[in-house]
């Protein structure tokens, strides 16, 4: 009779347990889904790690995304849009400007939604978006990256116009199409050597610059931005001394764009970029100081020759640049 009464004790004591057990699954269950967007966010990220990686490396810097990135967001990173445009890759998430997708980009994002601004990214629209992988800037604040890597892996896309090779190649080795982006490359060199030998008689001793105008003033960029790689790198134009000796992105006066005097202009501007000054660069022709400028004199100054939205390293804007230059510099 004991034997029986120590038996129907153990049993009992074996249900308490396993009670106890499936009562805290569920508990766990219940933290893991109630909690904040952070929460949600980093469990995303832990999940990329139970599915087949690969390492990638860009700019010397190694990357585990997973081997099939066929979900991309690109936030912040114009140059990962034009590449976008180039490679035909449609990301799920994409930068819009004013709140809608500019035209430039319209063959990729029939489909994407957007997540926000170039500087203002929509983080809980990214999270919902369930992204492979985040194509963010390297102009983002730590805050930002920090916030985004708990998304999903997360490469920031270089803004500096001489890594423009680098960008299109990580972008192809993110979604398969390394072989589209040589041809691209090829393409791209031998005709830049074709039009550098064209002009290179018809432009000795001249000055050609590349300016934008912002919030009503004139800016120009360090050599390693914007157009300038391309102009003074790609196709051996003569540098400014201006030019050279700018630190990043320097506002310049009409004085000392007279004193650079370009034989050739070309003039970036955009209604965005100057929404309390529409008539800056009207303004600006006016002044005697600018009209004096050997460009303004020979009427050969060029106004957004291509579209202002392009930010001048990518591929992309090179090509279009290049066919622009190529016209106009030819007459």
């Amino acid at each position: 009779m004991n034997k029986k009464f120590i038996l129907v004790g153990l049993i009992a004591s074996f249900m308490i347990v396993l009670a106890a057990c499936g009562g805290g699954d569920k508990q766990s269950k219940s933290n893991s889904t109630s909690g904040s967007i952070g929460d949600s966010a980093q469990s995303q990220v832990d999940n990329t790690g139970t599915s087949e990686t690969r390492t990638i490396e860009y700019l010397g810097e190694k990357y585990t995304v997973p081997q099939k990135a066929e979900k991309i967001v690109i936030t912040g990173a114009m140059e990962a849009m034009e590449d976008a445009v180039m490679l035909d890759v449609h990301p799920i998430g994409a930068i819009s400007v004013g709140g809608k997708f500019p035209e430039m980009f319209a063959s990729v994002t029939g489909k994407a939604e957007s997540i926000g601004e170039k500087r203002q990214p929509n983080f809980e629209k990214i999270l919902q978006l369930e992204p492979d992988v985040i194509l963010g800037s390297t102009k983002f604040p730590k805050g930002v990256v920090e916030k985004l890597e708990k998304i999903a892996p997360t490469i920031l896309v270089s803004h500096v116009s001489t890594n423009w090779e680098d960008n299109l190649k990580l972008m192809a080795e993110l979604t398969g199409k390394q072989g589209e982006a040589e041809k691209i490359l090829s393409q791209y060199k031998t005709d830049t050597q074709a039009v550098k030998a064209s002009l290179k008689e018809k432009l000795q001793g001249k000055k050609v610059a590349a300016v934008r105008i912002r919030g009503g003033q004139t800016y120009i960029f360090a050599k390693n931005v914007d157009f300038n790689p391309f102009l003074y790198n790609d196709i051996g134009l003569e540098m400014p001394d201006q030019i050279g000796m700018a630190k990043l992105q320097d506002a310049i006066s009409a004085e000392q764009l007279a004193e650079m005097n370009p034989d050739y202009l070309f003039v970036q501007f955009s209604t965005n970029d100057n929404k309390d000054a529409e008539n800056a660069f009207e303004d600006l022709k006016k002044n005697p100081i600018i009209r004096n400028i050997n460009a303004f004199k020979h009427d050969h100054v060029y106004v957004n020759v291509v579209d202002p939205l392009m930010e001048g390293g990518p591929v992309y804007s090179r090509i279009k640049f290049l066919e622009s230059v190529q016209k106009h510099l030819n007459k």
